[in-house]
């Protein structure tokens, strides 16, 4: 069977084969038929000409136009002049297996509010800024910027990444102690993957905590420690008594808490990863955003020796520019840009030099300054809606960043309510949502809901809060 690729519309495939006897003319009729009864080709889409057909299948234009006459005259194809032969109204996939119905009182009902945790305001993102960056960093690129990326990352952008952190979070790192990678979980995946190959079989993940790293370690070859959290953040007894030597932590803004390590839990985290000759590894997002007063400064400018700071742009820009960093002690800067090396070909190196150009210009810091002020209104409408409509109901974690954590009564419980206000268009996140693998007990935070508000306009915000004090109140 000779069988070919034809362009109609998306590549379709047809099969003639010349050895059956079998006309070839029927043939086509017949793959032409079967391809608009399964829906391959749909209501509306343009066929080849009959020249570009016949040419394609190496047949005569007088059989394809014979073959489009018979389909036109059963009413599977409509010809027009000016418009070419098209498939018919009504006759795409009618043979093709039909959904049942669902009854509209059994639809869920469309989220029109979804306080999601971890989202920016991505139409807040300064895109002729981001523009402009680009086209700068075009202009200077030379051949070689478009080749794998080769190292540890552009060296200007760790240049200026670095600066940036010793200017805006009190860090020690240099240029040569950068590492850029695609994104914050990258980032992650490269350092559970040097822990293991460096003879670690275990990494303490902060509970609650982000989600799916406890998946991420497990994927690395590392087995998950969950270490609970309090008010004051990590738990660093508990740490200490898990035989754990690296452990992950939030401390700018505790992912999903809001609280920030203390000045305390600081120093006796520090003075742990020395005990043990152990790791910290410091999430150190959401730090750009604090409202109360100047953000707590990185715990790798407290140990650089000790502390593995991973940042990116998905928060403070937007996720879909995938760059992220990694400052880290200089014995472990070799086996991470390996880790790197075997596992992605490199960032962008025209984004690369764009986000270096975008901070060097002030235009990164400007937009910063932007989105706290638009942070600082949304949160303020989230607390006095709540005091309205919910008084009574303790908000925690809001001194910075973009969630903030409902602390509820004991009924109804997180699931019933998060399910309840889900059938009215809103939708909102239990704690347990946020519990580490292995983790047993209740945490000093249950219940709890956790409100992103990062992507959530006021008016919406002011919607939210009233159908979820609507359910609590009932």
């Amino acid at each position: 069977m000779a069988v070919r690729w034809v362009g109609i519309g998306p590549e379709l495939l047809i099969g003639l084969d010349r050895s059956s006897p079998e006309p070839i003319g029927q043939q086509l009729q017949r793959e032409l038929r079967g391809a608009i009864r399964a829906g391959r080709l749909s209501a509306g889409e343009r066929l080849p000409s009959s020249r570009s057909l016949a040419g394609q299948l190496q047949v005569s234009r007088g059989l394809v136009v014979e073959s489009y006459d018979q389909l036109a005259a059963e009413g599977y194809l409509i010809t027009a002049t000016g418009s070419g032969t098209r498939v018919a109204p009504s006759t795409s996939a009618r043979d093709a297996p039909r959904r049942p119905k669902r009854d509209d009182r059994t639809r869920p009902a469309p989220i029109e509010v979804d306080f999601e945790y971890g989202i920016p305001d991505l139409l807040s993102f300064p895109m002729q800024d981001w523009l402009w960056a680009l086209t700068q960093a075009a202009r200077g690129a030379g051949s070689a910027a478009m080749g794998d990326e080769t190292g540890s990352g552009s060296v200007q952008l760790r240049g200026v990444l670095a600066g940036y952190h010793r200017r805006v979070r009190a860090g020690t790192a240099e240029a040569e102690d950068a590492i850029i990678v695609n994104g914050f979980r990258h980032g992650l995946n490269l350092v559970f993957g040097t822990l293991a190959h460096a003879g670690h079989d275990t990494v303490a993940l902060e509970d609650p905590g982000p989600r799916e790293h406890d998946e991420l370690a497990t994927r690395a070859g590392l087995s998950p420690i969950a270490v609970p959290v309090d008010e004051e953040g990590v738990d660093v007894e508990a740490l200490a008594a898990s035989g754990a030597r690296a452990v992950l932590v939030t401390p700018a803004h505790q992912c999903p808490t809001g609280v920030v390590l203390s000045a305390q839990r600081r120093r006796d985290l520090i003075a742990w990863a020395e005990e043990v000759d152990g790791l910290v590894l410091e999430d150190d997002y959401d730090a750009e955003f604090r409202y109360d007063r100047q953000p707590v400064g990185s715990l790798q400018g407290l140990a650089p020796d000790r502390v593995i700071a991973l940042g990116s742009v998905s928060k403070t820009l937007a996720p879909g520019i995938r760059i992220g960093w990694l400052l880290a002690p200089p014995r472990l800067l070799e086996p991470l840009a390996r880790e790197k090396h075997l596992t992605s070909r490199g960032v962008p190196a025209l984004d690369q030099t764009a986000l270096a150009l975008l901070i060097e210009s002030g235009r990164f810091d400007r937009h910063l300054r932007r989105m706290r002020d638009i942070y600082h209104a949304r949160r303020q409408t989230l607390v006095t809606e709540l005091a309205e409509h919910a008084p009574g109901i303790r908000l925690d974690g809001l001194d910075a960043g973009c969630h903030a954590l409902l602390r509820l009564p004991p009924k109804p419980t997180e699931k019933d309510l998060v399910d309840r206000i889900a059938a009215q268009g809103v939708q909102v996140y239990g704690l347990d949502r946020y519990r580490t693998a292995g983790a047993t007990g209740p945490t000093a935070f249950s219940p709890a809901l956790v409100l992103g508000f990062g992507n959530v306009n006021e008016s919406r915000i002011s919607h939210g809060v009233r159908i979820l004090a609507a359910a609590l109140n009932t």
